[in-house]
């Protein structure tokens, strides 16, 4: 039986040890193949130096303009200083803090900026979530097991693998989240003062990230309150004088929020847009099952009727087994990582209408939550003997099989369902590239601006933008073999068919649509 042990822990650190390659290979695998999209972009922008503003003043002007023309606003230069970056999320993106996007820029500027650089340096960032994962594991259940479980289930957990390749701050907000949930439980053993200025670095650090890392250090509050019966501690002194140290340091860019307020309600007004229950719930249980499976097609009806429902059984047999098995300072924070965040999303949804809720890119910490909880599951299941174990073990390897295929099967596409701005740009620069000299006219509004920077990444050089704002008809010039509408305004359509006796045909629904222009008339 020993020997069947020792067996047992080789094959577990040699399978770990297969998984974790995989999972790296599969988060530097095709880093250039999926469609650089809307957020991606906005991304490059602020990286930049470059103000959405500038980007409109400079090109919405009815003139022509290339490719290149474009993909300046995209590129680092030395004429824009750190400060044009600062000064740029502070006055259009208040709600993205600037901390991802000031390490992206030096990133930049050592090695450029193609698509496959900016989504690399995430791509590495998304690996310090496997020794932080290991150290919470140690820090919370002194268990190495359950940490390889959880580095397991993360390496090929598709969602991970999903946001490990784009080019944005969240990943880093899911290390930052991992890293001072670490940081709070080593304070709260050692109670010293140096661990208590790592929590709250570690604090300010995701506050800085991301705005919703501070529902995160709020789950921690109520962690130690609860943990200690809301009496008046030497923890709960320690932790109050943290969140009020790091709650000073962050307060510079809280006032850059409440200042620039009207900028910050633009940029998360598609949030209240309304969306059915049914969809919202359809939403919520995707997102859960994308923790462990994802052939892009959430809406399939056998997908909802198999997957869905597995899904759900097996993250509320966690949640029980977690609650009735394992020690109150163990169950408690991962219900609270598992749950805060969640809440405050759905609960507005619910209420006042909106889809908070929907976005999977806000809910890092509800996945880690529930990766940990089974990963202590699938443990504790391993070291029971008999049917039991192995039919555990047969899930495990389920689990992990299906990560497996969903990560090979995205690796290969271009488009993925989490893109949602600019679904269509491949196919609409497929056609746009097939003609010999095409022109592009577009118009300024909403996500428009950036879906237009996105496709410029898919076009041929040869491809020319006439870019206007509403009302302003463009006069469109001569010596351009197609003329194309790429998402036009009611205002811009009518007003090219009232102005050129034009003939308008979709080409591919509102997104794409072609101009015929009498000779005469150009």
């Amino acid at each position: 039986m020993k020997l069947n042990r020792k067996q047992s822990r080789r094959w577990l650190k040699w399978g770990l040890a297969c998984l974790l390659v995989l999972g790296i290979f599969f988060r530097f695998l095709n880093l250039d193949r999926k469609i650089y999209w809307h957020d991606e972009v906005v991304t490059s922008l602020r990286i930049a130096g470059y103000t959405g503003s500038e980007l409109i003043a400079e090109n919405f002007t009815g003139q022509v303009r290339s490719v290149s023309d474009l993909q300046k606003y995209q590129q680092f230069t030395p004429e824009k200083k750190l400060k044009d970056l600062i000064r740029s999320l502070a006055i259009e993106d208040p709600q993205h803090p600037p901390l991802y996007y000031i390490i992206a820029r030096f990133w930049a500027q050592l090695f450029g900026s193609s698509v496959a650089v900016n989504r690399a340096l995430v791509a590495l960032m998304s690996l310090l979530i496997f020794p932080g994962l290991y150290w919470l594991s140690m820090e919370l259940w002194s268990s190495p097991r359950v940490g390889y479980f959880a580095m397991a289930l993360i390496s090929v957990s598709p969602i991970h693998i999903l946001y490990a390749q784009e080019a944005r701050q969240y990943t880093l907000g899911l290390v930052m989240t991992v890293f001072s949930t670490v940081a709070l439980l080593r304070a709260m053993r050692r109670q010293t003062f140096a661990s208590w200025v790592v929590y709250i670095a570690s604090v300010i650090f995701g506050f800085y990230t991301f705005l919703f890392s501070a529902l995160v250090t709020i789950g921690h509050g109520l962690y130690v309150g609860l943990l200690e019966n809301l009496r008046w501690t030497k923890t709960v002194r320690a932790y109050l004088i943290s969140a009020i140290v790091s709650s000073l340091c962050c307060l510079p860019w809280v006032l850059v929020v409440v200042f620039n307020w009207s900028a910050f309600k633009a940029g998360s007004s598609w949030t209240t847009e309304p969306i059915s229950l049914s969809d919202l719930v359809g939403s919520w249980l995707f997102n859960s099952s994308a923790i462990f499976i994802d052939f892009g097609i959430p809406w399939n009806p056998l997908y909802r009727q198999i997957v869905f429902p597995i899904t759900l059984i097996l993250i509320t047999y966690t949640i029980y087994y977690l609650r009735r098995y394992t020690p109150r300072h163990v169950w408690l924070l991962i219900v609270l990582l598992t749950t805060i965040t969640p809440l405050f999303l759905i609960v507005p949804d619910i209420i006042s209408g909106g889809q908070r809720s929907v976005s999977t890119r806000y809910l890092m910490p509800y996945y880690l939550g529930v990766q940990l909880a089974i990963s202590i599951l699938l443990s504790d299941k391993f070291s029971q003997k008999g049917n039991t174990s192995r039919i555990w073990q047969g899930i495990t390897v389920g689990i992990l099989i299906f990560g497996i295929i969903s990560c090979t099967v995205s690796a290969q596409a271009q488009v993925w369902w989490h893109r949602i701005v600019g679904l269509n740009n491949l196919q609409i620069a497929q056609i746009v590239n097939q003609t010999e000299q095409p022109l592009l006219i577009s118009p300024f509004r909403g996500s428009n601006t950036a879906n237009i920077l996105a496709l410029s990444y898919l076009l041929d050089p040869k491809v020319k933008f006439q870019l206007v704002l509403d009302p302003n008809i463009p006069k469109i010039p001569v010596g351009f073999s197609d003329v194309f509408l790429f998402h036009p305004s009611e205002g811009l359509q009518i007003g090219i068919e009232d102005n050129y006796q034009a003939e308008i045909e979709s080409v591919l629904g509102s997104s794409l649509l072609t101009v015929e222009v009498p000779e005469q008339d150009k």
